[in-house]
């Protein structure tokens, strides 16, 4: 199959590169983003038989003051890209997110619950379903959550620092969902563009998240574990840690469509073994 990924540096971006290095992958010099014609022509050009999209504003708090340059690469060049496959024939496999959910309650979500964005990163992520949907093609939109890997900025990697330096952090109790190695929704996304060509009737949106869901606290506190890091972690409510995006507190999600095409639920901790094991590779 000729796979092309956009996306060369991001978290799931590295990740596809280990497991399909055969891919043919489009970084922002060869297509921005930010510029959504260009992403369309790239796929008309090359003519893959499906496409992944790993790319994306990620800046949660960044998109309240920079909305329309959020929605431009989170809302339209997923479009566009939409479009484009559309025309060809082929499947798209789009990469979304938690935050287009309201975060109210305690039951995970289903992928067909109403959506209720609370900022500018989640509605310029709800934009680009709305647009891949829209499009009329064969596409899977993958919502995810709480990604880390060894690589790039992540929360995993932010408690390691901190748990190194220091013999007590805070962090926030009151915010539950479910961390998700970036590995695992790799191979999701391969496997779900190379089942789609044959059947076309799985087309519509999935949620993948690790489980069991967990605070953000207890998160940092299996780091500490399997880190074996002595430093504590304080439980504190999110109002002591306000930031310039208001974040969901319920961001579980169901994961049992995902069976269709015989995936399950990964398990978070056994995600974060791997990615300890990366990182001490990388420091050797």
């Amino acid at each position: 199959m000729t796979l092309l990924i956009f996306g060369r540096t991001g978290q799931v971006a590295t990740e596809l590169a280990r497991q399909a290095p055969e891919a043919r992958f489009l970084g922002r010099d060869e297509a921005d983003l930010a510029d959504p014609d260009a992403c369309a022509r790239a796929i008309l050009d090359i003519q893959p038989q499906a496409v992944i999209n790993a790319a994306a504003w990620t800046a949660v708090d960044r998109a309240e003051d920079e909305e329309a340059q959020a929605t431009v690469v989170n809302g339209e060049a997923p479009g566009a890209m939409a479009r484009a496959c559309a025309e060809l024939g082929i499947p798209l496999v789009h990469i979304s997110t938690d935050y287009v959910f309201s975060g109210e309650g305690t039951r995970p979500w289903q992928p067909g619950d109403p959506v209720g964005p609370l900022g500018a990163y989640g509605r310029s992520k709800l934009a680009g379903e709305e647009a891949v949907r829209a499009a009329g093609g064969v596409h899977a939109i993958l919502r995810t959550s709480w990604v880390f890997s060894a690589h790039g900025a992540n929360f995993v990697k932010t408690m390691l620092r901190l748990g190194a330096a220091r013999e007590t952090v805070s962090v926030v109790m009151d915010q539950v969902g479910g961390p998700t190695p970036a590995a695992d929704i790799a191979s999701a996304c391969l496997a779900i563009a190379r089942s789609l060509p044959a059947r076309p009737e799985l087309s519509g949106t999935y949620h993948l998240s690790g489980g069991p869901d967990v605070s953000w606290a207890d998160f940092a506190r299996e780091i500490f574990r399997q880190a074996d890091l002595p430093c504590r972690v304080q439980d504190i409510p999110s109002s002591d840690y306000p930031t310039r995006a208001h974040r969901p507190a319920n961001s579980r999600m169901d994961n049992s469509a995902l069976s269709r095409f015989g995936l399950d639920r990964p398990d978070w901790r056994q995600g974060l073994a791997r990615v300890l094991a990366d990182l001490q590779e990388i420091s050797e």
